[in-house]
């Protein structure tokens, strides 16, 4: 059973609530985090934001192992970053891909995963609640 989350988010998400808010929305992930935390008031959740990729990588080997689970949001290194697909495979914790904008409906390059086939699941084009939706497949997955 899970009691511990890790939401990881990749560059631009520090944005959140200032950034194009047509595709994002108009709330910070700061704010978003406290109903998510309220919300499932049982489980501890951590969360990191990093717009560089050799952190999110360090993130993910420093907190991949137990019986955690993992959200994350890779942002744009969804569709150019290996060495963290690779990183996802290597670890054990099952990992869930989130993107608020529904990538497939969006510019070609976009449509490319590199994490998606390492991942357990994958939840697209919801906003926010799709990290309540990653959340509640890991609890699942792992009951």
């Amino acid at each position: 059973m899970i009691s511990k989350i890790h939401i990881v988010n990749g560059p631009n998400l520090n944005l959140l609530g200032r950034r194009q808010p047509e595709i994002y929305g108009g709330v910070s992930f700061e704010e978003y985090l406290v109903e998510l935390r309220a919300k499932f008031s049982l489980l501890d959740i951590q969360y990191f934001q990093s717009n560089h990729e050799g952190s999110l990588i360090d993130y993910l080997q420093e907190h991949g192992y137990g019986d955690g689970g993992i959200v994350m949001n890779a942002g744009a290194y969804t569709h150019t970053s290996i060495a963290i697909a690779d990183t996802i495979a290597a670890i054990s914790a099952p990992v869930v891909e989130v993107h608020i904008s529904d990538i497939y409906a969006r510019e070609e390059f976009r449509h490319v995963s590199y994490m998606k086939a390492n991942c357990v699941h994958s939840v697209v084009g919801k906003g926010l609640g799709g990290y309540e939706e990653a959340i509640a497949f890991l609890l699942a997955f792992r009951a």
